[in-house]
């Protein structure tokens, strides 16, 4: 009989919720009418899309009308740095980290041809953030501070509640790529003074193809598409089935929050079952706080897309860093600007579980690494 497949890149992508699959096909079979028509058919499709932005709202504590429906969280980041340089009209300042997402990044250097300036902070070698250079590169021409909260490699946690409140005590508007955080740790936007914040379906056990981006109420938001729909900020026919998939995705979340600490146990027994049974392995902001399910550990130099592809062979699944990336030649940037060489960087390996993931699943992983790791270490001697 053949084993289950192990599948341990979920910052990639997550399998979608059985309990979301019903409500997706009757959207696609039954409540297929645009919400923008008046007649019966329209409205019953619009009736499901305000039920699934007051869940969204609910998994972030924020209110349904702050709840702008995107295709991805691509979408969603890019339009909240577009929203945040229209929104503050002559200032043309933004200030990142040099950790975050590639999609973000390539934004951010395209706005530089059109004049816009950019700080990139470092990280240390634990890919923490330091708050004092924050405040430092913050000025009067800052129109946004945008920092993702957990970091899609290494799932490291970023101070935003606290890097917020500077952005804010200096007239910026603050961004949070919540990509990597939502569905893993409690977010209360009533609490966290954050005007925009982004979050994707697929990365929560919803489909493909939806995200949401939270926008405070009283900022006016410039969209990227025009059209009437999502109150004037995102234009375009709502993609009905996804948007209802995210909802239940985001009920089932808040549900299922508790179980971040087990899934927490569950990476630290990982975790220390690598470190223990092989000395030349290290964990990549292991002394930071981390999301919950995220581990990036180094085997020394040996080549990680040798050890992946092995590990496919027998049923279990991992990446090399973003998947966006990972099928390149370049190394990590998040690892590189972390302090590890190239050879440290291509020996790095992303683990990301979910919570369906299962201890018997990590005693597989681990068994299955001895073998390979052993065999490779024994080939380079």
């Amino acid at each position: 009989m053949t084993q289950h497949t192990v599948y341990l890149d979920n910052n990639a992508t997550t399998a979608v919720a059985p309990e979301c699959v019903a409500p997706v096909l009757e959207c696609l079979c039954a409540s297929w009418g645009n919400p923008s028509s008046k007649h019966a058919v329209g409205e019953a499709a619009k009736s499901r899309v305000i039920a699934a932005r007051a869940s969204v709202a609910t998994l972030l504590n924020a209110t349904p009308a702050e709840i702008v429906f995107t295709a991805s969280g691509t979408e969603s980041n890019h339009l909240a740095i577009h929203g945040a340089l229209a929104a503050r009209p002559g200032r043309t300042h933004i200030v990142t980290s040099a950790v975050e997402h590639p999609a973000t990044l390539a934004l951010l250097a395209q706005l530089e041809t059109q004049g816009v300036q950019v700080t990139r902070l470092p990280v240390d070698a634990n890919g923490g953030l330091d708050l004092a250079a924050l405040d430092t590169a913050i000025t009067p021409d800052t129109a946004l501070v945008s920092l993702m909260w957990a970091n899609n490699e290494t799932g490291v946690l970023f101070p935003v509640a606290e890097a917020a409140r500077m952005a804010r005590s200096k007239g910026a508007l603050f961004h949070t790529d919540a990509v990597q955080a939502a569905a893993k740790l409690a977010i209360d936007l009533a609490q966290l003074p954050a005007d925009l914040l982004s979050v994707s379906g697929h990365k929560l056990h919803a489909p493909k193809g939806v995200g949401a981006l939270f926008v405070r109420k009283g900022l006016k938001l410039q969209p990227m598409l025009f059209g009437h729909q999502e109150r004037n900020r995102r234009g375009g026919t709502e993609n009905v089935p996804g948007i209802v998939g995210m909802g239940v995705a985001c009920e089932l979340a808040a549900q299922a929050l508790d179980k971040a600490a087990a899934m927490s146990a569950l990476r630290d027994r990982f975790e220390a079952g690598v470190l223990a049974r092989f000395p030349l392995a290290s964990i990549n902001g292991g002394r930071s706080e981390r999301v919950a399910n995220t581990s990036s550990v180094r085997f020394g130099e040996l080549e990680a897309e040798v050890i992946l592809d092995k590990l496919d062979r027998a049923g279990i699944c991992a990446s090399s860093g973003a998947a966006c990336t990972a099928a390149g030649s370049a190394p990590s940037h998040v690892l590189r600007a972390m302090g590890l060489t190239e050879a440290q960087a291509r020996a790095t390996i992303r683990f990301s579980l979910s919570r369906y993931t299962t201890a018997a699943e990590i005693d597989r992983v681990l068994d299955t690494l001895s073998s390979v790791i052993q065999r490779m270490t024994a080939e380079a001697a």
